[in-house]
């Protein structure tokens, strides 16, 4: 059975049902005050709820699609795991796929192919 509460790399665990059986529209102090502490896990680290989406300062979420929107809106690239990643299909001919991690990783795309 698969795991409902994982997103793109997020894994809101419990925190998901509580959210979605939470009353709406809440506003943003409320439902830190209420859940802030909640962890969240993305790649194996873990942060809470609060450090996530608490410098946003919404006024209101209308509705848990809100609240997940902008948790996922505010973690970093480290939640999707490996960059550059696929087990889909290997380089096509002629094309210049950068090894994960890299160091110019960033830099390549604004350099000339010689």
């Amino acid at each position: 059975m698969p795991d409902d509460s994982r997103e793109l790399g997020v894994e809101f665990g419990d925190l998901q049902e509580t959210l979605e059986n939470e009353e709406y529209p809440i506003g943003h102090d409320e439902l830190l005050e209420k859940h802030g502490d909640e962890e969240i896990e993305m790649s194996g680290e873990t942060t809470t709820l609060e450090d996530l989406i608490g410098p946003l300062g919404e006024d209101e979420y209308r509705d848990y699609d809100a609240v997940e929107g902008a948790i996922m809106n505010m973690v970093s690239d480290e939640a999707i795991g490996r960059k550059n990643y696929s087990d889909r299909t290997p380089p096509a001919a002629g094309e210049d796929r950068q090894d994960e991690g890299a160091p110019d990783q960033d830099d390549q795309r604004d350099q000339e192919s010689f």
